[in-house]
């Protein structure tokens, strides 16, 4: 079944496509409703910290006039690095949605797992692999062209 805020966070995605940035895609809900989406741009600003987890976290604090953003939920085409999964612990995320596993960088268990570390002041709710095929086609797709 889709996810209709997971099928935002790919729209996202697929516009990084576009810009030729790695598709990932993603959105911030807060009372059930989108807050903030973004998508990566680190080719674009040439800028190494502009993946689309920390651009939505950003716009998010912005609409919400806080860093605390602890009633909302992060929804994400790709398992978080590590250096998402800190931004997503310290504004106090309530929960991540993502779809597609990283077997290189994800901090959700595919390499480490930021997110069990229990010594941390603030834990995440992570639901996995939500529509999964749809996110992971897209990243798949985009790599093989670079492979031409």
């Amino acid at each position: 079944m889709a996810n209709p805020f997971m099928l935002k966070a790919i729209e996202q995605a697929k516009k990084a496509y576009e810009m030729d940035e790695v598709p990932v895609g993603a959105v911030i809900t807060h009372e059930g409703k989108i807050i903030a989406a973004a998508h990566n741009l680190r080719e674009t600003l040439n800028q190494a910290t502009a993946h689309a987890e920390v651009l939505a976290i950003e716009k998010a604090c912005n609409v919400l006039n806080t860093w605390y953003l602890t009633d909302c939920d992060l929804y994400v085409t790709l398992e978080p690095c590590i250096m998402c999964a800190g931004a997503i612990i310290n504004s106090r995320i309530r929960s991540l949605y993502f779809g597609a596993y990283d077997p290189k960088a994800g901090a959700c268990g595919s390499v480490t797992d930021v997110f069990r570390i229990k010594e941390l002041n603030h834990h995440v709710i992570i639901y996995e692999g939500i529509m999964e095929q749809e996110c992971s086609s897209l990243l798949t797709e985009f790599f093989k062209t670079k492979r031409l």
